[in-house]
């Protein structure tokens, strides 16, 4: 594949590099080569020591497709773009405890403020690669493959997938000096801004790109603090704004063939089953796997994922040395070596999609466009809906064959189906599927068809979620202060949350009429698997921080506005006392940890003023009594209206 004509370097633009500002984006650009004799090489790493040696000896390995995943393809050039996530290997690993070992008392979740933690350390990183197979029968077994590959600590695939199409070929058109080039641009752009639509220059073009939101990033990447926007569990109005990861991916284009099946895997990542998927090539592998991620927004998927999983992961030797029975750990693996169907026997549930790759030079990414300016209407094709299978006997002996031959039997042919034993409690909504549009055979109107199919499918699942999520909203209400009350008081703390009462109360109200009319009768046993898995905690801890945070922002807002003149009217001695105490309190605590809001100075003056009124109206032998200790003293001295009392 050659670079897009209308993308050229301005030769104007300095070069230099801000390595810092890189951090922000990427963390290492490397080039890799597969050499016969020596295996996988890294060429260049930039910024040099940006990973450790273990790190770049993994990163080679994944950065180029299996070789069962090849098909010995005989086209000239072969391209192809797919991504893969591995943990850091400077971090410390997290012992794989079973839900019931997460520290509880009475069933009571108790939880912690969390801490900012600006450092872009995180413990995965995230390697987008652009791989290029060449085939020559001058060079030794006739061909070379090389890859370039962006490592960054954020999944921002949005961004990475477009800017390697960009700079890909770039590397084998002018070689080493790319990188550079690219770094500089890189640095040069703006401070990530989750949620938002970002437009990030490169060269004479420009990417727009929507990052996905804070509250769906993993949260040891550390970057940012949800705001309240996340909330309350609404479905938002505008779905071109991304409410989880993966947004891109191309949901109906890789599940097309079993897409009755998507029920059954959105509960399965909803309560944080163990899955492999298996596909042909890398890039359907990734897809798959990053759709199945996407599936299940705006929830914060917290399992385990491996986009593309390759024998050479440090992790694939203790997945290997499980007995067969053993409990598998929550992970969503991705695979294209039919050896992990027998290596990983104890996994409870497989998918393989996709298709064997054809003989083409065409750039394969499992990304479709970023915008597709083309209707059906101007294309005419007639258009036709999607035909799902019917109930057939043939159909149901084939189904039956599939079932007792099990995932083997994709070791002789390359099947699209799903093998588990899980009953979904979710009914397949036909309706969906029905809106779903075939467009034939044509590639151009595929891909426009796929958009409108994806977002169908897409908003479809983040309704289901939505709902199902919705009956923990009352958890994550912030309190206002009333009128009657004072906002100098400490807010009332959130609900307390407690399992078995919440699974009685819900069983007696009900989880809504949008859940009821597409679960079954025993709907209530799926939130009692969402409460034991993996997901469940990570997500609840994270809304609960966003909650006490906005609960925060609200009385202190209260506080700026608050007319100590009118509250000290209606107040009995004793409560103007707990009033100095509150408001004390409260300006020591903005001194001291305020520092990162805009408006500290301005609500510490305010807190002053307020404090020295209700000083002033206390009886004198009590402002004698307070200002006996000397950093209340103190406190009170630094307000300018601060009058020396008689001696």
């Amino acid at each position: 594949m050659s670079r897009s004509p209308s993308f050229s370097l301005r030769s104007e633009h300095s070069s230099e590099v801000d390595e810092k500002s890189l951090q922000q984006w990427v963390v290492a650009f490397c080039i890799i080569r597969f050499d016969l004799e020596q295996g996988q090489l890294i060429e260049e790493c930039y910024p040099p020591n940006s990973l450790t040696q273990n790190e770049e000896l993994e990163i080679a390995f994944s950065s180029f497709p299996d070789s069962v995943s090849q098909h010995h393809n005989r086209s000239s050039i072969h391209d192809c773009i797919f991504f893969f996530r591995m943990r850091r290997h400077e971090k410390p690993q997290i012992s794989n405890k079973a839900p019931s070992e997460i520290v509880e008392v009475d069933n009571n979740i108790s939880f912690q403020k969390g801490k900012s933690n600006n450092n872009y350390n995180s413990r995965y990183l995230y390697g987008f690669v652009f791989n290029r197979q060449r085939h020559d029968e001058r060079l030794k077994r006739g061909g070379e493959q090389k890859s370039v590959v962006i490592l960054s600590h954020s999944p921002y695939s949005s961004v990475f997938r477009p800017l390697l199409q960009i700079m890909g070929p770039l590397y084998f058109d002018i070689g080493k000096k790319a990188l550079n080039y690219i770094a500089a641009y890189v640095s040069a752009w703006p401070t990530p801004v989750p949620g938002q639509l970002m437009e990030l220059p490169i060269g004479n073009a420009s990417l727009k790109v929507n990052l996905p939101p804070s509250h769906c990033l993993p949260s040891d990447s550390g970057f940012f603090e949800d705001s309240a926007s996340s909330l309350a569990p609404l479905l938002p109005s505008n779905l071109s704004v991304p409410q989880g990861l993966f947004h891109d991916s191309d949901l109906f284009g890789i599940f097309r063939s079993i897409l009755m099946q998507l029920w059954k895997l959105w509960e399965l990542l909803l309560i944080g089953e163990p899955i492999l998927v298996i596909a042909p090539t890398p890039p359907q592998c990734c897809e798959a796997v990053a759709g199945l991620v996407s599936l299940v927004a705006p929830l914060l998927f917290s399992v385990d994922f491996r986009p593309y999983f390759t024998i050479h992961d440090p992790e694939f030797a203790i997945l290997n040395s499980l007995h067969e029975g053993s409990t598998f750990p929550p992970v969503i693996l991705g695979v294209t070596n039919l050896f992990f169907i027998k290596a990983l026997r104890s996994i409870p549930h497989i998918v393989s999609v996709g298709s064997p790759a054809s003989n083409s030079n065409r750039l394969t990414s499992g990304s479709r466009p970023l915008a597709v300016g083309m209707s059906p209407q101007q294309e005419g094709f007639n258009l036709q809906r999607l035909s799902l299978k019917k109930f057939t006997p043939a159909n149901f002996l084939n189904a039956v064959k599939l079932r007792r031959d099990g995932p083997l039997c994709l070791m002789t042919e390359h099947k699209e189906a799903i093998w588990t034993n899980y009953a979904a409690v979710t009914k397949p909504d036909t309706s969906i599927l029905n809106r779903l549009i075939d467009a034939g055979m044509s590639p151009r109107v595929e891909e426009s068809m796929s958009v409108v199919n994806n977002e169908i499918l897409r908003r479809h699942f983040l309704e289901l979620t939505t709902n199902f999520l919705a009956p923990f909203g009352p958890y994550f209400r912030a309190n206002t202060p009333s009128e009657a009350s004072s906002p100098f008081a400490d807010p009332p703390p959130l609900p307390s949350f407690n399992a078995e009462e919440f699974l009685v109360s819900l069983s007696t109200r009900g989880p809504g009429k949008f859940l009821l009319k597409r679960m079954r009768s025993n709907w209530l046993d799926l939130y009692r698997q969402f409460l034991k898995g993996h997901n469940f905690l990570p997500w609840f801890r994270r809304k609960r921080a966003v909650a006490e945070q906005e609960q925060y922002r609200l009385w202190r807002q209260a506080r700026l506005k608050a007319n100590i003149h009118q509250l000290l009217g209606k107040m009995s001695e004793v409560e103007v006392v707990d009033a100095f105490n509150a408001i004390e309190r409260n300006l020591q605590g903005e001194m001291q940890y305020g520092g990162a809001n805009e408006d500290t100075e301005t609500v510490c003056e305010k807190l002053k003023k307020d404090l020295r009124v209700v000083f002033n109206v206390l009886p004198k032998d009590m402002q004698q009594l307070l200002i006996m200790n000397p950093e209340r003293a103190n406190l009170l001295k630094e307000n300018r209206e601060f009058i020396e009392l008689p001696r």
